[in-house]
């Protein structure tokens, strides 16, 4: 990993964040109201597990940078997926700009930092 005061915490920002997000779709009630709004209720299991799964893989990325680059390569394609279906969902460019930052920085993790 290149080393850099700022990326250790940027990546922990992510894989918290990531935790969170993952775990609130197993059991937040609004989590399952919004993939109901998405129309995509049967993916949110799915969706959070690899959330977790890529939110361990950045954490893992410190000791074995592969895996954290894979991780957060594959958590940009996740939130470029997110992206894509807030805009077909219509939703403001306000409520899509959570999921396009994630996307930026989880990009950025794969590419300059591991």
């Amino acid at each position: 990993m290149r080393s850099s005061k700022i990326n250790s915490p940027l990546i922990w920002f992510s894989a918290i964040s990531f935790i969170l997000f993952g775990c609130g779709c197993f059991v937040s009630h609004a989590m399952r109201q919004e993939y109901k709004r998405y129309g995509l209720s049967g993916f949110r299991s799915f969706v959070g597990t690899l959330q977790l799964l890529g939110a361990i893989g950045l954490l893992v990325g410190f000791h074995t940078p592969w895996v954290g680059q894979m991780a957060s390569g594959g958590l940009a394609l996740l939130m470029l997926c997110g992206v894509g279906v807030r805009i077909k969902i219509k939703d403001s460019a306000l409520m899509t700009l959570p999921a396009f930052a994630y996307l930026v920085l989880n990009a950025y993790l794969a590419i300059a930092v591991y």
